[in-house]
């Protein structure tokens, strides 16, 4: 077993049939290279450009469709959290619960997703180095929480692009000793597409492998079957038939 973290699937759950589609796959791969894929889909994207934009199915009917991808495909699950009092249910059916970039330093919420007993993902805030990332892992830590993951995901330049300063990656090594590099989400343009998030996928695979130069841990990427499609972050996803040959890469 190649002990890599890796997470992947679509932004948000758009319907039982792109579930199917997504977690058959990463069950084929997982087969193939021997890796452990973490499945991740948002029950609720909470946090979307426009009050127009698809937010998923919410998180009774969502954390059900996960709970029964898990059950089918004997995957891990990991989906994020948005509000303290969604942490116990989510915490019932996940087994990674992801805190946010925006909401990295919110107490209530890194005290709620501690308390699971669940392994905790902090996404760095795109407002943040990569040390500053103590005090939420301090949180999360004090109040229960028996591992705790970093994510790096890029940081604000001007109003409307990300760039990615690799040195967060060993910075956050010092912290944590699991630091996930999330190749999709750092390839956004925020508010750059007319009311959502823009982005370029062509540069998830380069960002993969210059975590890997600076010692990622573990890699994230949205994924689907036709990106251009998506309902959320449609052109930042990696398409998913490019997944194995780049996980490949990343193992070697």
């Amino acid at each position: 077993m190649n002990n890599l973290k890796l997470i992947a699937g679509p932004c948000v759950i758009e319907s039982a049939e792109l579930l199917e589609t997504v977690a058959a796959e990463l069950k084929r791969i997982n087969h193939e290279l021997g890796t452990d894929i973490i499945f991740k889909a948002s029950f609720d994207k909470a946090n979307r450009t426009s009050i127009h934009s698809f937010r998923g199915p919410g998180m009774e009917k969502g954390l059900q469709m996960l709970a029964d991808i898990k059950a089918k495909y004997g995957l891990k699950i990991l989906t994020d959290i948005h509000e303290s009092w969604q942490a116990a249910p989510t915490g019932e059916v996940a087994d990674v619960i992801q805190i946010p970039a925006f909401l990295c330093r919110q107490t209530d919420l890194l005290v709620a997703a501690a308390h699971t007993g669940r392994i905790v993902n902090i996404k760095k805030a795109q407002f943040l180095a990569g040390r500053d990332m103590k005090y939420p892992v301090e949180k999360a830590r004090e109040a229960g929480a028996k591992e705790v993951w970093l994510t790096e995901r890029g940081n604000m330049m001007g109003y409307g692009n990300l760039v990615v300063d690799f040195r967060n990656i060993p910075d956050m090594l010092q912290i944590v000793p699991t630091v996930i590099m999330d190749c999709t989400h750092s390839v956004q343009r925020p508010d750059a597409a007319g009311g959502k998030t823009g982005g370029d996928r062509r540069f998830v695979p380069q960002m993969a492998l210059a975590a890997k130069v600076f010692g990622a841990t573990g890699y994230f990427f949205e994924v689907h079957p036709d990106p251009d499609k998506g309902l959320s972050d449609a052109a930042n996803m990696l398409e998913l038939a490019k997944l194995e040959d780049l996980i490949r890469q990343l193992i070697q």
